[in-house]
């Protein structure tokens, strides 16, 4: 029996830091990263990018040569490259207010599903949410562990998404790397059936913490049926898809909760095939303020994905 904690809304994010792994030997065929100590900062700005061809499939075979990096709609020099997936650190929330009790046999399944396809080295926290946020379990690469907890989701109370993503971009910048060894990717793999109805934090603030984060949101939406919603979901819709194309990640709409083990492989497909890009910005002005980012890709007929941008260095 997992006990699971409440965990109070007290503290505002800080804008998370770029990272740069340092002096470490690099697999063959990536760019050796940059001499000297493991640091934070954003003087080295880290992209994860995602690169599918015309038909949807993960391009893995591309060179620093073929990426484009560009800043304000300048062009920056690409200063260290890598084909290698990092290790992760995932926030699995799961919605578990009173309207998933139908679909909670599948949820808890598909969920399952995906914590089989981690690896040794990948770490995940487990968080449940309706009218409260629970972190039911911390951060572990325990697969039963895991398994257990995912086990004892159970269904009841209204909607508190806001303040689900709000607690979960803070759980992951309290287990942000602290030394070359511990760098991860961090990543949030959300499911929601519908809008946010209890949230003390507003969409708004939800939003900055998300732009001001290095975590890629992944959102899985489930429709309800009844038409006389429309405008619900309406406005769920537009949420997720904010959340996510701030960050890089991607939303999903399926049809029918029998799509959920599909996308949760298809979430995990795209995390293991990102290429991880970095530069050191020619930017020199430090006043805080945002900064577009946009990687194209020299192949034809592909497409690019990550972070929209980030908060520059301020005094």
């Amino acid at each position: 029996m997992f006990r699971s904690r409440t965990v109070a809304l007290a503290l505002v994010l800080a804008a998370a830091a770029s990272v740069v792994l340092a002096g470490r030997p690099t697999p063959q065929g990536n760019t050796p990263l940059q001499s000297g100590a493991f640091r934070s900062g954003v003087d080295v700005v880290a992209l994860n990018v995602t690169v599918t061809d015309a038909a949807g499939r993960y391009v893995m075979d591309l060179s620093r040569d073929n990426f484009f990096v560009y800043e304000d709609g300048t062009r920056q020099d690409v200063t260290f490259f890598s084909r290698t997936s990092l290790p992760l650190a995932i926030s699995l929330l799961v919605d578990t207010s009173a309207s998933m009790e139908d679909k909670m046999a599948t949820v808890r399944a598909a969920a399952t599903g995906f914590v089989a396809r981690l690896r040794p080295e990948d770490r995940t926290q487990l968080i449940e949410f309706d009218s409260r946020v629970n972190v039911l379990l911390p951060f572990t690469s325990a697969h039963p562990d895991l398994n257990r907890a995912i086990a004892s989701l159970e269904t009841g109370g209204s909607t508190a998404l806001y303040n689900a993503v709000y607690i979960s971009l803070k759980e992951l910048k309290k287990n942000q790397a602290r030394s070359a060894d511990e760098l991860r990717r961090q990543a949030i793999v959300l499911l929601t059936d519908g809008e946010d109805t209890s949230s003390l934090v507003p969409f708004e603030e939800v939003l900055e913490q998300t732009k001001r984060s290095e975590t890629a949101v992944y959102a899985i939406g489930l429709r309800a049926q009844d038409s006389n919603i429309g405008k619900e979901h309406s406005e769920a819709e537009y949420v997720l898809r904010q959340i996510t194309s701030q960050t890089g990640g991607r939303v999903f709409f399926p049809e029918t909760v029998a799509d959920l083990p599909g996308i949760y492989n298809q979430i995990w497909q795209e995390l293991s095939s990102q290429y991880l890009v970095g530069y050191s910005s020619k930017n020199p002005r430090r006043n805080g303020a945002w900064r577009q980012v946009v990687v194209r890709v020299e192949r034809p007929g592909t497409t690019s994905r990550t972070r929209q941008g980030y908060y520059g260095p301020s005094l």
